[in-house]
């Protein structure tokens, strides 16, 4: 058996394409690391503005300063309720594709086309989507029942 050192001028090809293709499977992880944080931004926007509408005009309305604040209420609660769906459809759309660059990797490797060595890390930023969804929906329920923390 030969040592690395040791390998062949097409054996020294291989080895580093078989590297640049592992390393290929983790600029598309963090890509799509990226997508969800983009999708994260857009839900968490949806969220709090629909939460900060809905409160303005519940302050408003107890205050008496207007006496009929359901559509601009709903309004906001519908906003904060379009955030949600977003990020739910954004981690499972994230499950998924991470299911598929696994598997995808898997094949490669054993095909050995990669060595696959590494394993992928916890993604952080599936782990805030998740977080983020907890307040969300925490932030629906206070908005639709007047109840919880956020009310």
């Amino acid at each position: 058996m030969q040592t690395k050192t040791n390998l062949t001028s097409d054996e020294k090809s291989v080895e580093l394409s078989s590297r640049r293709t592992g390393m290929s499977f983790q600029r598309t992880r963090m890509s799509a690391d990226r997508t969800l944080m983009s999708v994260i931004r857009t839900s968490l926007s949806l969220i709090s503005f629909g939460f900060t509408i809905f409160q303005v005009f519940e302050k408003l309305r107890e205050a008496g300063t207007l006496t009929h604040a359901a559509a601009p209420r709903n309004f906001g609660l519908t906003l904060a309720l379009l955030g949600i769906v977003m990020l739910v459809i954004g981690i499972i759309y994230h499950l998924q594709f991470m299911q598929g660059l696994r598997h995808e990797r898997e094949a490669m490797r054993q095909a050995g086309l990669v060595h696959a060595e590494s394993r992928f890390p916890p993604s952080m930023t599936l782990i805030t989507a998740l977080i983020l969804l907890v307040v969300g929906v925490a932030a629906i329920i206070s908005m639709a029942f007047q109840v919880g923390p956020f009310f």
